[in-house]
């Protein structure tokens, strides 16, 4: 009998950590990807990329995303920590970071898992969300899904959202759901996506609150059937997480991730 090495890798986490184990209805799933932030400083470079700069990012958001600058992201006591700050940085008034997988973990259909601790107040908006990874992208065509976006002045409501050229919120056609997770600043959860060739699920823990169905129709409706990759950020302000403005008060703010894994279907 031969083990491959998803499976060896599998084995050796669930051996190094308890948590690791796969539940019962997920054991179908293979792990191909992951990053378990067990050591310290910057993030694997060999996994994680940085968008930065301040130009807004479509969205009038007011931070600048920095690269490499462990102010904002670092590895630290198991997880990772994106921080948001209050601070003058290249004529902006505050600081984040925003890291992808993009060229270093793109992939078609799976199961993406990140459990994370959220950020709280005015102003925030963290998210964990996917783009398609044809270069140069082209939005919304090329496709979006956020697993998980909050906004401060909403606290305690995950949004899940899938953007493509039919369905997105500029046109206010966005196929998209809500559910409450009340101590989402202060507890870990889990935030999901199942995606395969007919339906794009989202989930909070164990819970499925939304699913997105292949209509088969074209591309404008189902750009799902390409590489994607992942991105977490913390923006700050914007059109919809500065809707009420931003509370200086309470930087710096942190979204904690403490694992991030991708499986695919054995």
């Amino acid at each position: 009998m031969t083990i491959s090495r998803a499976g060896i890798l599998s084995l050796i986490l669930i051996l190094l950590f308890p948590s690791f184990r796969v539940p019962m209805k997920h054991r179908a799933w293979t792990l191909v990807w992951s990053d378990e932030f067990n050591y310290k400083g910057l993030p694997d470079s060999t996994k994680w990329n940085y968008d930065t700069g301040g130009n807004g990012w479509g969205n009038n958001e007011l931070e600048y995303y920095t690269s490499k600058r462990a102010a904002n992201a670092r590895v630290e006591n198991g997880n990772l920590i994106i921080e948001a700050r209050k601070e003058k940085w290249e004529n902006k008034a505050y600081t984040s970071a925003r890291l992808t997988t993009k060229g270093k973990g793109d992939w078609k259909y799976g199961r993406i898992e990140v459990r994370a601790k959220l950020p709280k107040g005015l102003g925030m908006w963290p998210a964990i969300w996917m783009l398609g990874s044809t270069t140069p992208l082209k939005w919304p065509d090329d496709g979006e899904i956020d697993i998980m976006e909050e906004v401060g002045f909403d606290p305690g409501v995950i949004h899940a959202s899938i953007h493509c050229k039919k369905y997105n919120h500029i046109l206010g056609t966005q196929k998209t759901a809500i559910t409450s997770v009340q101590d989402y600043g202060d507890q870990f959860h889990v935030y999901a996506m199942e995606w395969d060739a007919e339906s794009i699920s989202i989930f909070v823990d164990q819970t499925k609150y939304f699913t997105f169905t292949n209509e088969h129709s074209d591309y404008a409706g189902w750009p799902f059937d390409q590489p994607d990759h992942l991105l977490l950020n913390i923006a700050v302000g914007g059109n919809w997480g500065g809707q009420k403005g931003v509370d200086d008060s309470i930087f710096p703010q942190q979204m904690l991730v403490d694992y991030v894994r991708v499986f695919s279907k054995k």
